[in-house]
């Protein structure tokens, strides 16, 4: 699937707007940053490794994706009179056995945070795993993203299953 401008752009926004939130809502404290940035980068890892797959996540990934191009190209076109081109450059990400494997325990983790962590806004969560599918596959990003997120990936991989395997 591609991603249009307007997707990108709602990506950028929420992300925009979590950040004037931790300046003036939650004072400048790191920590109240963490789950945003953490459920973002999820969601970018998420979306350059499942997306196009026939999984639950690649189908996770797709609605979220959809969702974002369909909402960011009417606030575009719509809302402000612009256009919204595609503007996708990514392709999925190679991930080995180990790595796949960490982004199902990243998966877990993330699931098992939404459900019982009561400090944890579900909202931070939810927003940051979105904006960072949203702008995941853009051209710019893609490019920067991949590189540090697969290989991390991939090497947390290798540490596991050599402990494990």
């Amino acid at each position: 699937m591609a991603v249009n401008l307007g997707g990108v752009a709602l990506g950028v926004a929420i992300v925009l707007v979590y950040f004037i939130r931790w300046i003036f809502k939650e004072k400048r404290r790191p920590g109240a940053l963490v789950p945003f940035v953490l459920a973002h980068l999820y969601g970018m890892l998420a979306a350059l490794a499942a997306l196009g797959t026939w999984s639950v996540l690649g189908a996770v990934t797709w609605v979220n994706l959809w969702a974002a191009n369909v909402a960011g190209y009417g606030t575009l076109v719509w809302g402000v009179g612009g256009t919204a081109p595609d503007v996708t450059r990514a392709q999925r990400l190679v991930l080995t056995s180990g790595g796949y494997v960490i982004v199902f325990l990243f998966t877990a983790v993330l699931i098992a945070l939404w459900k019982w962590a009561p400090k944890v806004p579900n909202a931070k969560l939810f927003f940051g795993a979105f904006s960072g599918i949203a702008v995941a596959l853009s051209g710019n990003v893609a490019g920067i993203a991949a590189v540090p997120l697969g290989s991390s990936v991939n090497l947390m991989g290798v540490l596991f299953t050599q402990a494990f395997g």
